[in-house]
């Protein structure tokens, strides 16, 4: 039976999805430092660009085909993709009530995270009136949240007017949140 686990343990399959998500302290740590800070109703969330060493902390070292020497990433190949970290400290509430916050908050990140394109870190700081309110405010919570990430990762020399009105036309819904 052991020799049985130990097999299982060798061959884990790597999930894809894994990559999109912050899973290290020190990626949370630049987000807060480095990054802006933004609130809404049910969670506060910071977010930050990508830099060249954010990906290459991600990547981890590669083998240069030259020298057979760690070598750093080429950063030509690596996408600038959005990672998304959540955060649940005990003041939300006993492990019973973050871990249900975080499934819900998940899900809400799962099916809006495409319309976070921009090479940016999000940290999503919920409260715990996530715990009580209803599934579609939090969808439209975390798409306002990513609107305004996209919103604010444009190059100002690109946003008019026209593009800044109708982004806070998406944002703001006629809906109470």
């Amino acid at each position: 039976m052991a020799a049985n686990h130990a097999d299982r343990a060798g061959k884990r399959k790597e999930n894809p999805s894994r990559a999109l998500w912050l899973r290290k302290h020190a990626d949370y740590q630049r987000v807060y430092r480095e990054g802006k800070r933004q609130s809404l109703p049910s969670m506060m969330y910071f977010f930050a660009k990508r830099t060249d060493a954010a990906v290459q902390n991600d990547t981890g070292p590669v083998q240069s085909t030259l020298s057979g020497q760690p070598d750093a990433p080429s950063l030509e190949n690596i996408l600038p993709c959005s990672r998304v970290g959540l955060t649940a400290g005990k003041v939300l509430g006993n492990a019973v009530e973050r871990n249900r916050i975080k499934r819900r908050m998940r899900e809400a990140v799962r099916l809006h995270r495409m319309e976070l394109t921009a090479g940016v870190d999000v940290v999503l700081h919920p409260r715990r009136s996530v715990l009580e309110a209803e599934f579609p405010q939090i969808e439209r919570e975390v798409q306002r949240a990513f609107r305004a990430v996209q919103l604010a990762m444009l190059p100002a020399a690109k946003i008019t007017t026209a593009d800044a009105a109708a982004a806070l036309k998406k944002t703001h819904h006629a809906q109470p949140l």
